[in-house]
């Protein structure tokens, strides 16, 4: 059992208090308010965040929403998502009308944007094509194949650059997400090909700073041939939760793809490090933050927890663990410790979202000075079930869908370089590697009630494991999901 850290005093070593110490040290004074004012034991108010969430879907967004018009589908995925993560299935009407909205935003250059008659970009495309995979189905009107994959594949190819990154959008910035946003639909898709991730790989490991994490992007000197310097990608930036969590799920993505060079530069075991103490102290009630010395944010719950969960992965810690259920009532600061089996106090996250993260009339919170919003909302849910459920790469599953495997047409780019044999040979390792991440059932941890319970998600997709597993069997020509 490991003893978690030492609160450090907000003077600092040389005595001299600082801005950073004092918001630091507000923000603590209001953590401990606001916990000790809450009931115990702790309960997620499961039926007040789903009518919240249903007055939203069904009667509209309040105002302060109008600066998110080029977001529909990200509004529409937090949504619809945090209402999977909490068990509640949308009746057939209701996934129609979500699946025609999603639609209206397809772009005739290709991808989707951020809605109807907008402009595409990545990552309303990744909303668009995550949430159809909730809701959607084949067939007519189901919304998968009236996708314009050829559309959308040319304009991904209009998108990527010379050192393997890609634009969020047309004349527009480079950005990690964006690759993230790419990768996932190509992949759930069947679009990947050599030709498309030429370079990302090693994109991806450039943007890894000297802290470990990941920026936004790559140092302004970045160049992609290794010859011309010594150090061509210097490890500037600053390292931030959610570019961390998008650049090492990608990297899980591109696994078919890389070389045996290209898989080494990456370094895990530093990325690890800067994980790990991205948890906030016992001061911090557990919660993430997502830059070195900045306040937790309760959205971190899950871009750093899904972080853990590939991270754990990747050095090849997990396998089903055989430990029995376990619920824990809030038992004071003596339980303040790490358990073995998990890289990160996941009992002091799931206190921090329930104790601190819940707004009283409904939906998740940054903290308590915050309101709530659907943003927070669904993240906080989707790191409440990373603390909960372990979610893993079983090699047992990778073996039975290697023998399950049926070969299929696959999907033909219109490019010149869109299809060869490499990318038949990778296809079926692309839907084994995506396809073989499972909930060990053996192994769970829930504060409070069973009750508090939610369900389990995919670390890499951001999707519930079945929807992900659903539609890329449909895409690669396996096992049809069932239509509604």
């Amino acid at each position: 059992m490991i003893p978690f850290r030492v609160i450090p005093q907000h003077d600092g070593p040389d005595g001299c208090p600082t801005a950073t110490s004092f918001i630091q040290e507000k923000t603590e004074k209001e953590l401990k308010e606001a916990y000790d004012s809450v009931p115990k034991p702790l309960i997620l108010q499961r039926m007040r965040h789903f009518q919240w969430l249903k007055v939203l879907l069904f009667q509209g967004l309040p105002a302060r929403y109008k600066s998110q018009d080029a977001s529909q589908p990200w509004l529409m995925f937090w949504i619809i998502n945090s209402f999977q993560l909490m068990g509640v299935q949308l009746d057939v009407a209701t996934k129609q009308r979500a699946i025609d909205t999603l639609m209206q935003c397809q772009s005739p250059d290709g991808g989707f944007g951020g809605g109807p008659k907008q402009a595409p970009g990545l990552l309303p495309t990744y909303a668009a094509v995550s949430t159809l995979a909730c809701v959607g189905h084949p067939g007519p009107g189901g919304g998968w194949d009236q996708i314009d994959r050829q559309k959308m594949y040319a304009w991904f190819m209009s998108l990527k650059q010379p050192d393997g990154s890609f634009l969020v959008s047309r004349n527009a910035e480079i950005d990690v997400r964006a690759i993230y946003s790419l990768l996932v639909t190509a992949t759930l898709l069947d679009m990947m090909t050599p030709e498309l991730v030429a370079g990302t790989a090693s994109f991806i490991a450039s943007t890894q700073t000297y802290e470990g994490g990941f920026a936004s992007t790559s140092a302004p000197y970045y160049i992609s041939v290794d010859t011309l310097m010594d150090e061509p990608r210097p490890a500037l930036g600053e390292a931030h939760g959610g570019y961390a969590g998008c650049a090492i799920a990608s990297w899980v993505l591109l696994k078919p793809f890389m070389t045996e060079e290209e898989s080494k530069k990456l370094n895990v075991d530093k990325f690890l490090r800067w994980l790990v103490w991205m948890q906030g102290e016992q001061a911090d009630y557990g919660g993430f933050r997502g830059r070195s010395n900045k306040l937790v944010d309760n959205c971190y719950s899950w871009w750093c927890g899904e972080s853990l969960a590939i991270v754990e992965s990747i050095l090849d810690l997990q396998e089903e663990t055989g430990h029995e259920d376990e619920f824990i009532e809030d038992e004071g600061d003596d339980e303040w410790v790490d358990t073995d089996w998990w890289l990160y106090n996941n009992k002091a996250l799931q206190e921090y979202i329930l104790g601190l993260g819940q707004d009283n009339a409904g939906g998740l919170r940054d903290k308590p000075s915050k309101r709530a919003d659907v943003y927070h909302t669904f993240y906080s849910l989707a790191g409440f079930s990373t603390a909960q459920h372990r979610v893993y790469q079983s090699k047992s599953l990778q073996g039975s869908l290697r023998n399950k495997w049926k070969p299929s047409e696959a999907f033909t780019p219109s490019t010149a370089k869109g299809e060869d044999d490499r990318r038949q040979a990778t296809r079926k390792e692309l839907w084994i590697n995506a396809r073989s991440w499972k909930e060990d059932e053996s192994s769970h941890r829930y504060v409070g009630s069973p009750n508090n319970r939610v369900n389990a998600i995919h670390p890499v997709f951001t999707l519930l494991i079945s929807q992900a597993s659903n539609i890329m069997d449909h895409f690669y020509g396996q096992t049809s999901p069932p239509k509604s």
